[in-house]
């Protein structure tokens, strides 16, 4: 193979120039990827569709300032007012968080077991309903690599079969089109693959954080609950031995 061939080769696998516009430049790469191409983009639809809804979810529908909700319902459970509690809650943003405790508020005329029940029920439901889709971000990443590795054979196996059995005047061109189907799948493989991998590490990040929040806030409302049981009005919470009795 000489000097010559080599440089015909690196011209035909650069052909169209840096004068190309972006647009013009994804399309020629997605043409030069040929089949391979197909299937990362496949993973890339999907992915994107997960990122953006998770997103949506987890860092605005299921955000709420934890803080600012649990000083403002300290006031009502102070003051005894189990109803202007429900009611604080009931009017706040719908977030997991504020069904949690919403759930356990409902069930303090039935004693502490009622409400930790219920603040537990509660909790098991929506923290599947956060952690939802995040992790295929993780899978559809490590295909899209995979797949970019399949259309990286399949180039090479041109190249090759380009060597052992085409005319030496074809085989430059054939040469050229399997080295770039198999480095552009491997490119788009890749830019597929890591953003999905950095995704799926923030989201499911975010994800616990929302869950811890709903557990420490669980713990500090019910501890403010038994704190302040007595000062609750019109209330008839039934005592141990009368919960056994039932």
């Amino acid at each position: 193979m000489n000097l010559g061939f080599l440089t015909n080769l690196a011209v035909l696998a650069n052909a169209g120039g840096p004068e190309r516009g972006f647009f013009e430049e994804v399309a020629r790469r997605w043409e030069a990827g040929q089949w391979g191409m197909y299937p990362i983009a496949a993973c890339l639809v999907v992915a994107l569709s997960i990122m953006v809804e998770r997103t949506i979810v987890l860092f605005g529908k299921a955000s709420i300032n934890k803080e600012a909700f649990l000083r403002g319902l300290k006031k009502h459970i102070y003051a005894g007012d189990l109803d202007k509690a429900i009611n604080y809650v009931a009017g706040q943003k719908a977030t997991p968080l504020t069904s949690v405790i919403k759930a356990g508020l409902m069930n303090v005329p039935k004693g502490q077991d009622e409400v930790q029940a219920a603040l537990d029920e509660a909790t098991l439901r929506e923290t599947p309903r956060l952690e939802a889709r995040s992790g295929y971000l993780a899978m559809l990443g490590n295909a899209a690599m995979l797949a970019g590795l399949l259309g990286t054979v399949s180039g090479l196996i041109s190249c090759f079969e380009a060597v052992a059995n085409v005319n030496p005047a074809d085989k430059a061109t054939i040469l050229a089109n399997g080295i770039s189907e198999a480095m552009n799948c491997t490119g788009f493989g890749l830019v597929t693959a890591i953003p999905c991998l950095i995704a799926f590490s923030v989201l499911m990040g975010r994800t616990q954080s929302l869950v811890n929040d709903i557990n420490e806030t669980s713990v500090s409302v019910l501890n403010l609950i038994v704190a302040n049981k007595d000062k609750f009005k019109n209330l008839n919470v039934p005592s141990a031995r009368d919960h056994h009795d039932d």
